[in-house]
């Protein structure tokens, strides 16, 4: 795929994955439409390149959405939410709880992801809010009807607490974060840790939560879609363990955290996968995560 590529998932009738060229990276953030009954969207990208998916959804002759459907709050994943609400003006945005605040009023979560990405800012837009009488929070257990098909959301806390997982009852589960990046080119999984509320110990459970779902279908939102793989997402939750413990031995290696994430910057293959410039950021972010969550278990 590249961007703007819209793609049909084999073996399932009406998804289909977008490439929307986040930080002019291929292969790096997937938006996926569900072209229901009730037509829908699992996630937006940041808001730059939005037209890739309204041009995608006018190649499948989608005039208007039912549900626009971030599995969280973090902009790469729902900073296009406010530009498609007002694209299709029937569309309810769905999304956790407690991401709710954050799409209608974006303030703080401008601030938090300039805090976090860094130069990685300047790929970004700012995010149009999402109107109080178009946004509705999601529980626990909660399902979206689209008609042909139905979605359940999965409280998933251990990347962020206002992200959920989703699956359909048709066996695909839209991973958001919670089962980390997937590499199509290499098939493996790179852990994603971002600041200020990664927690591994929670990662954890959101990965054996999706292995007791049992899928089909991996929808990964970094990048693409995977057939279900168990072994995969044990060797997920390794890495998970054996990154925390890396970033705990270098702190106690190094003068300052400034050091362990250059350090780490320096020392990433995440260029040999996204370019040097995104992998390093990649990296930096990642390390910042780890620490924040170290510093919450000292």
């Amino acid at each position: 795929m590249a961007p703007g590529d819209l793609t049909a998932v084999d073996a399932h009738p009406d998804l289909y994955c977008v490439d929307t060229g986040m930080y002019d990276v291929d292969g790096y953030g997937s938006v996926y439409i569900l072209d229901a009954d009730r037509p829908a969207l699992v996630d937006t990208g940041i808001g730059t390149n939005h037209e890739y998916i309204i041009d995608a959804l006018d190649e499948l002759g989608i005039d208007d959405l039912a549900s626009i459907i971030p599995t969280h709050a973090h902009l790469d994943h729902a900073g296009g939410a406010g530009f498609l609400a007002e694209q299709y003006p029937e569309a309810e945005v769905l999304t956790h709880e407690r991401g709710v605040r954050h799409l209608v009023d974006p303030e703080r979560l401008i601030a938090g992801t300039k805090a976090a990405v860094g130069e990685m800012w300047t790929y970004y837009t700012e995010p149009k809010p999402v109107p109080e009488d178009r946004i509705r929070g999601l529980a626990d257990g909660d399902q979206i009807d689209l008609g042909s098909l139905r979605l359940t959301a999965h409280e998933a806390p251990g990347h962020a607490p206002h992200q959920h997982v989703f699956e359909t009852d048709t066996g695909v589960v839209f991973t958001a974060d919670a089962a980390g990046l997937y590499v199509p080119g290499r098939d493996e999984i790179r852990v994603t840790s971002p600041p200020p509320q990664f927690d591994v110990h929670g990662c954890l459970d959101d990965v054996s939560m999706i292995q007791a779902l049992d899928p089909e279908l991996l929808c990964f939102g970094h990048f693409g879609p995977r057939g279900y793989n168990e072994r995969l997402l044990d060797g997920y939750k390794r890495t998970l363990v054996e990154w925390v413990e890396a970033v705990r031995q270098r702190r106690d290696e190094l003068a300052d955290d400034e050091a362990v994430i250059q350090h780490f910057a320096n020392n990433t293959e995440f260029t040999e996968i996204w370019g040097n410039e995104k992998g390093r950021e990649e990296a930096k972010l990642n390390a910042r995560g780890a620490l924040a969550f170290l510093d919450r278990e000292d």
